[in-house]
């Protein structure tokens, strides 16, 4: 179970409360009681709720003691006669769903702390958490309900919107975010784009970076991150995107709604990502580029020219994934050959 210390807990929950939040059908026998938590599928109790996605797992069912089971229609065919199920098409999603009912997000605890410094002209909505430390300087607009956690600081005239968590020691400026944004420790958005003239004979010479950063609702930017404000045009994020710890992203990106951005992935100036990309950790893309929407570059790809829409690419220089698997099969059938080589 969750530790309360660090943790929101919430519950406990009937069967019938779950199976509606998750949008799910009670199968089987019913449960023995209320339900309190979640746990993994080997670990769970009469208590607890767990789930099943991945069919590896499927032999730990018949020893399985939860109180209730999250699982396919097909798993649910599988599943021992003792155990109480909830039935889903998508067995992780309504986890998902019914883990939220657990573990809800903090709410703000309104107020603004006494070490923090609140400038002069900034509008804070009703129910806002200024915490020690943080800085929120002139000018900002900070909607109902949001979190400004220790030593954070938000620049003059930004604006957030509602129930947004700004995380410990993170700096936002030059952007306007929608609603329900979190953004983690240590994250920088709105910082200078990399963007200068070269010359031998003069050196380099920075060029105003005019943009900003334009952020939807409902996106997550991870630990350490950095989102550089545009040279003129815009850097923006669309509503949904998840993006993981230690990404870079440079000035105009253009991410479109949904993307997944996984960790240690550097994505160069104005580059354009359609809807629901998702880019595998430390994949590199160069600038000026299209990802088409809801294509999907494997891990540590080199991508440097347009992907098209759906498409599954991955190496360097990044392929189709099919070619690049034909690549890796040659290149070691020739090793092979070499290695079978008298000397």
């Amino acid at each position: 179970m969750a530790d309360p210390r660090f943790f929101e807990v919430a519950g406990p929950f009937t069967a019938q409360e779950l199976a509606e939040a998750a949008n799910a059908a009670l199968a089987g026998p019913a449960p023995a009681g209320l339900l309190s938590a979640v746990a993994p599928i080997d670990a769970a109790g009469p208590g607890d709720v767990t789930f099943l996605n991945n069919r590896s797992y499927l032999p730990r069912l018949a020893e399985c003691r939860a109180g209730l089971c999250i699982l396919s229609p097909a798993d649910a065919e599988r599943a021992p006669a003792h155990l109480p199920l909830l039935v889903s098409p998508a067995p992780y999603m309504a986890y998902a769903r019914i883990s939220r009912r657990f573990h809800p997000p903090r709410p703000a605890s309104p107020g603004v702390h006494p070490r923090a410094v609140v400038e002069d002209g900034v509008e804070l909505g009703s129910g806002v958490e200024v915490g020690p430390g943080a800085v929120v300087m002139a000018g900002a607009r900070i909607g109902d309900g949001s979190i400004i956690q220790a030593n954070a600081v938000i620049d003059r005239n930004t604006v957030i919107g509602r129930n947004c968590v700004i995380g410990a020691g993170a700096y936002v400026g030059f952007a306007i975010l929608g609603d329900r944004v979190y953004v983690y420790t240590g994250v920088r958005i709105g910082q200078d784009g990399f963007g200068f003239a070269s010359d031998p004979a003069v050196g380099h010479v920075r060029i105003p970076q005019v943009g900003r950063v334009v952020i939807g609702s409902d996106v997550e930017i991870g630990a350490n991150s950095t989102i550089d404000r545009g040279a003129g045009p815009d850097t923006i994020i669309g509503d949904g995107c998840m993006i993981d710890n230690l990404v870079t992203l440079g000035h105009n990106v253009r991410l479109g709604r949904g993307c997944v951005i996984v960790a240690q992935v550097g994505i160069s100036g104005s580059t354009v990502l359609g809807d629901f990309v998702v880019a595998g950790g430390q994949v590199g893309i160069a600038g000026h580029l299209n990802i088409g929407a809801g294509a999907q570059l494997a891990a540590k790809s080199g991508v440097i020219t347009d992907v098209p829409a759906r498409a599954v690419w991955g190496g360097y220089p990044a392929v189709p994934v099919r070619d690049w698997h034909r690549q890796s099969v040659t290149l070691a059938k020739l090793i092979r050959r070499r290695d079978r080589e008298p000397k």
